[in-house]
């Protein structure tokens, strides 16, 4: 009689039995190292330890209980096997999609590619894979089967020619690829970037929902791509005013706002021409069409503000309720304890102050000029920025009840750009009117010479702080 360790079953048997446990733990702490990760790897590893493994083990004890007959006949078995060779189809399918495609990086060709290439490979590996199992393990004429699919699917052609054509059509567009994913195109009758591309639509995010143009609808149209006019995108506006505002001021504004802009692509300059009558168009260059929209918002925003302060009728409306006499008196009460005024000389300051408004983001003031007034912030925060190479480093914020062009006493010129964080409501007084309050006030002008040492130490601060991060982060 064989000993039992010599019989064909025992060492299978003693891979599964001592194999699977040690397998299924080591997957279990992958599978727990991926998760804790957030690495979507540990979905395919849970589907091997959960069903691929398992199902390798009942096969590889089932083919032993069948030994007397060929393992590859019994019905029980081909079907365990069928399933397990689907399991595996699964397994490698999600794997790869995972592993190219879930988990690429953004910005490379595997997070660009439209969705319909994947899903074209996905159902070829699909047909492959399934085409050997079933000629691993029942047997079956492969090739006969794909000739008859072969021909099936020449019938169906023709009789879906209507239906397929556009889809065909659709697939040379994008084997040519005239746009990627998180392109913009300008069809003509829509403007938006594409989000997604599949079987038969190119579906456009417009800003006002999702337009989903079919694929033949573009192969058979010329359309614009956006987003390869070499670096730049142009952008374009018009605007009115009155014909009473001078030509020449109304450019300059609309130059200067435009130059300002946070979205301006860098070393390029606006331009603004009139148009005729009280009309002006404005052209600026932007990184990409997804600014445009955001660029024109805050054009429009900071040129409302801009045309009040000037005294300008954008759109033709040259009325500012905002600033009344009332309004301004109410705000030299507000400052006449910072200055030292009294009730005559708070009166007598009335006539030479304004009131002026800043929208957030607008610059209040820039480095390198002598102000010619106090400007006390009456509402809104102010931010002191230091430019530091292509930076602007934060160095203090001016709050309400504060003031900014201290150094217009001294006449020095400004060190940092000043910044509206919110909205922004100062008044502007004259350096000729601080220069007559400091005469018969000298505490006046030692209030503000401390204001000036203390941003300069801020300034100085900041620079410090920044160079020491560069150094450590070089060393």
């Amino acid at each position: 009689m064989t000993p039992f360790w010599q019989q064909d079953w025992f060492w299978p048997a003693i891979v599964v039995i001592v194999g699977l446990p040690v397998v299924l733990l080591v997957l279990t702490e992958w599978q727990s190292n991926l998760q804790r990760r957030g690495n979507d790897l540990h979905k395919i590893i849970g589907l091997l330890r959960n069903a691929v493994v398992p199902l390798i083990a009942i096969f590889i004890l089932s083919t032993q209980v069948t030994e007397a007959v060929d393992p590859k006949e019994v019905t029980a078995n081909r079907i365990i096997g069928t399933v397990l060779g689907f399991l595996v189809i699964i397994f490698v399918l999600n794997g790869l999609n995972i592993m190219l495609f879930t988990n690429a990086r953004k910005g490379t060709w595997r997070e660009k590619i439209p969705s319909i290439f994947v899903d074209i490979a996905r159902i070829v590996l699909i047909a492959l894979g399934l085409a050997l199992v079933f000629k691993l393990v029942w047997n079956a004429d492969v090739g006969g089967i794909f000739t008859a699919l072969g021909v099936g699917s020449l019938v169906i052609g023709l009789a879906l020619q209507s239906a397929v054509g556009p889809v065909i059509a659709g697939l040379f567009l994008l084997f040519e690829q005239p746009f990627r994913l998180g392109d913009w195109l300008d069809t003509g009758g829509a403007r938006g970037r594409v989000v997604e591309v599949n079987w038969r639509s190119v579906h456009i995010d417009t800003g006002n929902g999702i337009l989903i143009m079919p694929n033949s609808s573009l192969a058979g149209a010329s359309f614009t791509n956006l987003s390869r006019t070499g670096g730049t995108f142009p952008v374009s506006t018009e605007v009115t005013f009155t014909t009473d505002d001078p030509p020449a001021a109304v450019v300059a504004l609309l130059q200067r706002i435009a130059a300002e802009l946070p979205q301006k692509y860098p070393g390029t300059t606006p331009s603004a021409v009139p148009i005729g009558g009280a009309a002006y168009s404005v052209s600026f260059e932007v990184r990409g069409p997804s600014q445009e929209g955001d660029a024109l918002a805050v054009f429009r925003l900071w040129l409302w503000y801009a045309a009040r302060r000037a005294g300008l009728g954008l759109d033709g409306d040259t009325t500012d309720d905002f600033v009344t006499d009332e309004r301004r008196d109410a705000a030299v009460e507000t400052i006449a304890p910072t200055l030292y005024l009294g009730a005559d000389d708070a009166i007598a300051l009335r006539p030479v102050v304004r009131l002026e408004r800043y929208a957030a983001g607008e610059t209040i003031m820039r480095p390198g000029v002598v102000p010619r007034a106090l400007r006390f912030v009456l509402s809104g925060s102010v931010e002191l920025r230091v430019p530091f190479e292509d930076e602007q480093l934060p160095a203090s914020r001016v709050e309400a009840g504060d003031y900014v062009g201290q150094t217009a006493l001294t006449r020095e010129v400004v060190q940092t750009n000043q910044v509206a964080l919110t909205e922004v409501t100062v008044l502007v007084v004259p350096v000729e009117a601080i220069d007559t309050i400091v005469r018969s006030s000298p505490q006046l002008a030692k209030d503000i010479g401390a204001v000036i040492d203390r941003r300069h130490q801020d300034v100085a601060d900041a620079l410090e702080a920044r160079i020491a991060q560069l150094r450590a982060v070089a060393s």
